[in-house]
């Protein structure tokens, strides 16, 4: 709060999901003194709620947004470059059968005009598959009626991982960063936005942020600030629901990822391999439930199920089967109502309000750090003109790795881990978390061998990313560990509840919790398992299995 509030800033970035973040990151490279609060954990709305992809979007192309997929297609070529360790090339089938929508000869002009697009700077080339090569490939897919497909590629990711890596490149760019800190209200001088009154959510101490320019990137909650700003100001943004579910892999039997079109309305979804889980998704639909407490709902758990069951005939999932479900809202920029919610754009728009403040809204993952540069070119060129600004120089954010992105794979890693002792599905878990930071981890391993414990005997985290987290990733509560740095609440059959006692013990120790305060964190976080939205789906099944050992694949 002292940092915060001792000096003005020139630009104060309310909101840290992935647009927040970057906008930050951009600006403080260019050399502004920079502020980011949010007032839950980083990424903890939809920015850790998506599909966990990035890519250009191949069904954009049915659209004719022939531009979003361009920028998307090269976005995705310099996050391959700057985080290999967190978004990672991903090849997809894409199987067409008799009667589908969107018939074969469809399919192969789209992946190869996605590939044009991409400027054939993707992974590899896409190949057009008949019948016997698809299903020796992928032989859990349905054959009846199976007419061919094809294979392109796109990119997977760990968004709130994403999110978190940006959000340190800002600090290490001297941004000062804050969450679990509100807005409460916009501070005006003459008529302008001039800063924010801030609240910490753990204290209730308040105090205010002095700004030359105001950002307002909180996403679902955009319109909500806006009206802070002007009661008047009419809305911007749509919502639409993604509900995604977490199964076996073993389940439905894949080896790649999967582009389904669901026979129940026809629309473009994935099933895509995570470990040893596969994650189903997405719904789109449009929804008034609340930013601060949306969740999949029985209906939509039924809809992934149903879908992914026409394509993987022997699978016959149901609810006992899905291990854990998430569901995120798309701030999409209003439209025709008589479009459909996967008919609405995802490009994005900048607005400057009545008061000064600029509001980004829309867009997608793959594209935060163009809309970013876009945001900050226009601050600073406000700043220039009404406060005598320099020209700023171009930051590079193209260029310079996120934290742990420093080199392309873990090779030069894995021995050290496997010397240690550590398991070869361990060390995969810990380049596709830390990237070159897993070295820090394994440093903590050799100072203290008890830490190489795992957390949970079916997951590869360790007791000492536990250390690792609480001294540079920014935790102030137990869940933000489980749930946003090791998926832990995602990834376990009893969401992460048996691993909480151990990593409370560990955060307490680095944090200088009490024994009180450790005590109430722990509660907290089982009253969060019993009440997330993210398990609303369980009351109508029974208790999941033991999970499968992770592999390193």
């Amino acid at each position: 709060m002292d940092r915060l509030t001792r000096e003005p800033v020139d630009l104060l970035v309310i909101g840290g999901g992935i647009t927040g973040a970057g906008i930050a990151r951009d600006a403080a490279m260019r050399g502004l003194s920079t502020a980011l609060v949010d007032q839950r954990d980083f990424g903890a709305g939809t920015s850790s709620h998506s599909s966990r992809l990035i890519h250009g979007g191949l069904r954009y192309l049915e659209e004719g947004a022939l531009h979003l997929v361009f920028e998307a297609s090269r976005e995705r070529h310099t996050l391959l470059r700057i985080a290999p360790h967190l978004v990672r090339p991903l090849p997809f089938i894409f199987p067409v059968h008799r009667g589908d929508r969107v018939p074969l000869w469809k399919v192969a002009a789209g992946v190869w005009l996605y590939e044009a697009l991409s400027l054939f700077r993707n992974v590899r080339r896409p190949r057009i598959l008949g019948k016997r090569t698809l299903l020796r490939m992928e032989p859990a897919l349905k054959s009846r009626g199976l007419t061919g497909g094809a294979r392109y590629y796109d990119a997977q990711c760990d968004d709130a991982r994403l999110t978190l890596a940006v959000i340190r490149s800002a600090i290490s760019h001297g941004a000062t960063v804050a969450n679990y800190m509100s807005v409460k209200g916009l501070n005006r001088e003459s008529g302008r936005i001039s800063g924010a009154t801030i609240e910490d959510q753990l204290t209730g101490q308040t105090g205010v942020i002095r700004a030359a320019a105001v950002v307002n990137a909180t996403g679902p909650w955009s319109d909500r600030l806006r009206r802070i700003e002007d009661p008047a100001a009419t809305p911007m943004l749509g919502m639409t629901k993604g509900a995604h579910v977490l199964v076996r892999r073993s389940r439905l039997g894949h080896q790649e990822a999967i582009t389904m079109t669901s026979p129940l309305d026809g629309r473009i979804m994935f099933a895509l391999p995570w470990g040893p889980f596969s994650y189903i998704g997405t719904t789109d639909t449009t929804t008034t439930e609340s930013a601060d407490e949306v969740g999949p709902l029985a209906e939509d758990v039924t809809y992934l199920l149903r879908s992914a069951n026409a394509y993987f005939p022997n699978a016959h999932l149901n609810d006992d089967d899905v291990l854990s479900a998430w569901a995120g809202l798309r701030p999409l920029l209003l439209a025709d109502p008589k479009l459909g919610p996967s008919q609405r754009s995802r490009e994005h728009r900048i607005v400057r309000g009545g008061g000064g403040m600029y509001t980004i809204a829309g867009g997608k993952l793959t594209t935060f750090r163009s809309m970013a540069a876009e945001l900050v070119d226009m601050v600073a060129e406000s700043l220039r003109k009404e406060r005598g600004f320099p020209r700023l120089p171009s930051p590079g954010t193209d260029r310079e790795a996120l934290p742990g992105g420093e080199v392309p794979d873990h090779t030069s890693f894995r021995q050290a881990g496997l010397d240690l002792g550590l398991s070869m599905s361990t060390v995969v878990h810990l380049w596709r978390h830390y990237g070159t930071e897993m070295a820090a981890i394994f440093n903590l391993v050799r100072e203290e061998r008890g830490l190489m414990t795992p957390l949970d005997p079916a997951h590869p985290a360790i007791e000492a990313e536990v250390i690792h987290i609480a001294r540079r990733e920014l935790p102030i509560r137990i869940e933000d560990v489980m749930i946003r740095r090791l998926h832990l609440f995602y990834e376990t059959a009893d969401h992460g509840r048996a691993a909480t006692m151990r990593a409370a013990v560990l955060l307490a120790r680095e944090l200088g919790w009490s024994t009180e305060q450790q005590a109430l964190e722990v509660a907290r976080y089982y009253e969060l398992l019993d009440t997330a939205p993210e398990f609303r789906h369980e009351k109508r099944g029974g208790p999941a299995a033991a999970l499968p050992e992770f592999d390193s694949q």
